[in-house]
């Protein structure tokens, strides 16, 4: 067994080094203090993450090295330095020529970051012949050499297609390969891998990590998950408020955390050897200070579980630690010596295993197929072609049981959110049965009758796109309970104020608008107008993915509580494994539309497993340096959507392959266990003898 590979040793010579660093935003005469004091170095061939909840300063200090800090933002005071550069004080022209050749950044949504008008080769062959000054020609062989690198098939095609004719993954590929263009000596990555599924994520750190080493490339890396961190970081400086409260090798800082916000940040992620059952994430009550006005002493007391009184009086200084080997870290806590050892509480997954008695089934698909057909060419038409369609989901069959929540994973583009839709009656079903409380259930929501419309809701990825920023939070909550008779007047009102304190919000928040409300309070008064219509299943489509680990926590908490109080069953879309094993009572993992393998979660996270299954666990990103992982990366092309062919549909890409059968013929079901069902033309015996992905450490006899 082979475990995550630590990163390699670091240069002495500092590449990126902040002093001092304060910035502010102005707006309406107010002046936010974002960022106040903070001081980092970044050597050559190192990575350092900056770590924080949103609002913490994070991206503000990003923006500030590249000098991309929009019109309301400052540098206050302090020292910025790249090698011997001061760039502060740099004049515009050297400024650009200093950008994109020897500093280079990975912006968080690529859709955003590359130009649609313009062919993705195009856009960083101009990169190539501002800072290279290479012809045309050389140009684009240089592009199709770093499409290569990035590891993207068929650079010459890709090279000629636009943003939007490339996956996400793809997308994100195109920024990486245009940063490492002219083999930046610092390379800032913003929030790189949010949004991506784990076996992408995966590939895309593998690949960042062999740029790196091949470049000496210096990595300030920002993020909220702190599985990337434990992977792939040497030092990790974890900030709050605007403040850096502590730093140090990832090594001490995931094991021997000193600040208690640290200490909480760890403690909010769920983990693999936990579940609902065991008991409530460890949420960080509370929120950031006002930084119009932050505090004069200790930025974290107000939400500190470890505050004493002087912790409000005395402002922490930056208290060196020792540990073993490497650069000195600090922390800024007045306390930390008194604080109690640090360790993750253990749990034995078999007495929390998810039950497989007989449940009430709320609601059943039975071989759901639904098909997205092509627009026909010309040509196509002329020539008689056959319709194409895509087969987002092909013969899915599962039961959701009140009470219970089942979990679709598997990666972008899998069906995971066609088959919710579907369910919700978004997307009309090509063929195949829905049924709801024994009932037959129309594909379309317009053709449902109003009582199932109410008992079948959905909660969104982004509640940005989905709460209407012209109404209030009590317009919006009103709404479900007004269209099905639920409510009026002042019965209402008191519902709304009720809705309100079971998501953990004041009824006060009625009369805010959308823009008032932080990410997680706008997701809050997603979940609650769902819940305002008193469903019998909800719909979860990745509820969670843009929110810091924090927020997620509290949300998790919520929607586990609101389930154990009204009875509702979840259909929790998701390819954070980590929020499935915490949250599900059962699992279906999904693959080109197709189910791979069906159980509860203590049976898909130990053998035997599907290999694609295997493929996913090995891929997720874990903050907890006892874990072991098996190091599996899926190669080879993806099958087309419109004809997958016969067959096994990710035998292109298993690494555990038995031969033409696979390509040839469906595979069988295998039985396990109750409930566990697992399609796959290996052997039983074969799969159950194989190793487990991911263990646990056993300190006196590690492998």
């Amino acid at each position: 067994m082979s475990e995550v590979s630590a990163p390699a040793p670091v240069d002495d010579a500092p590449v990126l080094t902040i002093r001092d660093l304060h910035i502010s935003y102005f707006a309406r005469g107010t002046e936010v203090r974002a960022v106040r004091g903070v001081d980092l170095t970044v050597h050559a061939g190192e990575t350092v993450a900056l770590v924080g909840e949103s609002g913490s300063g994070k991206s503000s200090v990003a923006f500030s090295v590249m000098r991309g800090l929009d019109a309301a933002g400052r540098v206050r005071r302090g020292r910025l330095r790249f090698r011997d550069i001061d760039l502060l004080a740099l004049e515009p022209r050297p400024l650009r020529a200093l950008q994109g050749s020897r500093i280079a950044m990975v912006y968080q949504d690529p859709q955003t970051s590359l130009n649609p008008a313009f062919r993705v080769g195009d856009q960083i062959a101009e990169v190539l012949r501002e800072h290279r000054r290479m012809g045309r020609r050389e140009a684009r062989a240089k592009v199709c050499e770093l499409f290569r690198q990035v590891n993207l098939p068929d650079p010459e095609r890709v090279s000629r297609r636009y943003p939007h004719e490339l996956s996400g993954g793809q997308q994100q590929r195109i920024l990486i390969a245009m940063a490492f263009a002219c083999e930046p000596e610092l390379l800032i990555m913003d929030e790189p891998t949010t949004g991506l599924d784990v076996t992408t994520e995966a590939r895309i750190l593998d690949l960042i990590a062999d740029l790196k080493e091949r470049h000496r490339t210096a990595i300030l890396y920002i993020t909220h998950n702190l599985g990337v961190v434990a992977r792939f970081c040497h030092r990790v400086a974890v900030m709050y408020a605007g403040e850096i409260v502590e730093e140090g090798p990832v090594a001490r800082v995931f094991t021997r955390p000193s600040h208690p916000y640290t200490r909480n940040l760890l403690t909010c992620v769920p983990r693999l050897d936990l579940s609902k059952r065991d008991r409530p994430l460890s949420a960080i009550e509370g929120r950031l200070p006002n930084l119009a006005d932050p505090p004069a002493a200790c930025v974290f007391e107000a939400r500190c579980a470890e505050r004493r009184p002087q912790c409000a009086q005395v402002k922490p200084p930056a208290e060196p630690l020792e540990h073993e080997g490497g650069r000195a870290g600090f922390v800024r806590c007045i306390r930390w010596r008194e604080l109690p050892p640090f360790a993750f509480e253990r749990h034995d997954g078999e007495r929390r295993a998810s039950g497989s008695e007989a449940a009430d089934v709320v609601l059943e698909t039975e071989d759901l197929r639904c098909f997205y057909p092509l627009r026909r060419s010309l040509g196509e038409m002329l020539g008689g072609a056959p319709q194409r369609a895509v087969r987002a989901v092909d013969e899915v069959s599962l039961e959701i049981a009140r009470a219970r929540t089942l979990a679709i994973v598997g990666e972008s583009g899998c069906g995971k959110t066609t088959l919710g839709r579907a369910v919700v009656g978004l997307q009309e079903p090509t063929d195949g049965r829905l049924s709801f409380e024994g009932r037959p259930l129309a594909g379309a929501a317009r053709a449902r009758p109003q009582l199932q419309r109410r008992k079948i809701q959905i909660i969104f990825q982004n509640p940005d796109a989905t709460l209407n920023p012209q109404k209030s939070v009590s317009d919006t909550l009103r709404r479900p309970l007004e269209l099905f008779g639920l409510a009026a007047g002042k019965a209402a009102d008191d519902r709304v104020a009720e809705l309100l304190r079971s998501v953990n919000l004041p009824a006060s928040y009625a009369g805010r608008y959308p823009h008032e409300l932080s990410g997680g309070e706008k997701q809050r008064i997603a979940i609650a107008r769902a819940f305002a219509a008193e469903p019998e299943v909800i719909v979860c489509d990745e509820p969670l993915s843009a929110l810091d680990v924090s927020v997620q926590a509290a949300i998790l908490n919520l929607l586990v509580d609101l389930q154990r109080r009204s009875a509702t069953a979840y259909l929790f879309i998701s390819h954070d494994l980590s929020v499935v094993r915490y949250l599900s009572d059962q699992v279906a993992v999904m693959y080109m539309g197709k189910l791979c393998e069906v159980g509860t979660p203590e049976q898909l996270f130990s053998p035997p497993y599907h290999p694609y299954t295997e493929a996913l666990l090995s891929a997720i990103s874990i903050p907890d340096p006892e874990v072991w992982q098996e190091k599996i990366r899926l190669e080879g092309a993806v099958p087309s959507p419109t004809d997958p062919g016969a067959g096994c549909r990710f035998a292109s890409r298993c690494p555990r392959k038995v031969g033409r059968v696979c390509e040839l013929e469906d595979p069988p079901i295998h039985e396990p266990a109750a409930g566990h069902r697992i399609a796959c033309h290996i052997p039983l015996p074969e799969l159950s003898a194989l190793p487990a992905v991911i263990r646990y450490r056993v300190p006196d006899n590690l492998p």
